[in-house]
């Protein structure tokens, strides 16, 4: 019966680190005396909140360092908040914060038209780049985002016998 070393011996390289005084991660392996002390540090200090930051239940509390550019607010926050109730192994975690993801693309819509931008929806979807990479998924995505549109007109204004 052949080993493993027999069936890989012409890789090169195979079994470099079977030889644990060649492995590099071998004396951390074995703590003894002095080396153990070189695991101790001191916590680097914890960044300031400004904003409000959401964080798994499954951990005690904040990591050292996190983002604040995008607190949660509005429908979008509302749903983080939820999601962040749930354990991480959770459909209640993870598919709130999708459905925040897409209710936040349309709050920042709405913001930019309150602001009186007009929102270039074609360039910040990268319908562009969909044209020149993937031009018949585009148009598929066209014919089929018309015939939702289609269908809703046809719902709401039909005539009522």
């Amino acid at each position: 019966m052949e080993t493993i070393d027999d069936n890989y011996s012409h890789i090169n390289g195979w079994g470099i680190d079977a030889d644990p005084k060649n492995e590099p991660t071998y004396p951390m392996k074995n703590y003894t005396g002095d080396d153990h002390k070189r695991l101790n540090w001191d916590r680097p200090p914890i960044q300031k909140t400004k904003v409000e930051i959401l964080h798994s239940n499954e951990r005690p509390g904040l990591t050292a360092v996190f983002g604040t550019s995008c607190p949660p607010k509005g429908w979008s926050g509302i749903l983080r908040r939820f999601a962040f109730k749930h354990s991480e192994s959770s459909y209640a975690h993870w598919l709130p914060l999708l459905l925040a993801d897409r209710v936040n693309v349309w709050e920042g819509v709405a913001d930019d038209l309150k602001s009186g931008k007009i929102p270039n929806i074609f360039a910040e979807r990268g319908w562009k780049a969909e044209l020149k990479h993937n031009p018949a998924g585009a148009v598929k995505k066209a014919l089929t985002g018309a015939l939702i549109a289609l269908v809703i007109y046809k719902a709401l204004y039909r005539k009522k016998s």
